[in-house]
């Protein structure tokens, strides 16, 4: 690693960055203990509902995305 990295690159900054990331997820999470809930479709008004279904939500749709790109790949020299 040289000196002129940039600091997303180097691995003090990455872990730094990590700790902080989760440090805020805990933190919004915990939070939901002092937010009163008024759920619409009973299971909305679970703890942490906003945090594991987009957790479930980016889930289904990074597979869904590896799937639309196999479906879709091209070889390499397609455009020979």
């Amino acid at each position: 690693m040289k000196e002129k990295d940039p600091w997303l690159v180097r691995p003090e900054s990455i872990r730094i960055l990590w700790i902080a990331f989760i440090i805020i997820l805990a933190v919004t999470v915990l939070a939901d203990f002092f937010v009163e809930h008024h759920g619409y479709f009973g299971i909305d008004g679970t703890f942490g509902f906003g945090a594991w279904y987009g957790f479930f939500a980016c889930v289904v749709l990074v597979v869904f995305s590896k799937g639309l790109g196999a479906i879709l790949k091209r070889r390499d020299d397609y455009y020979d």
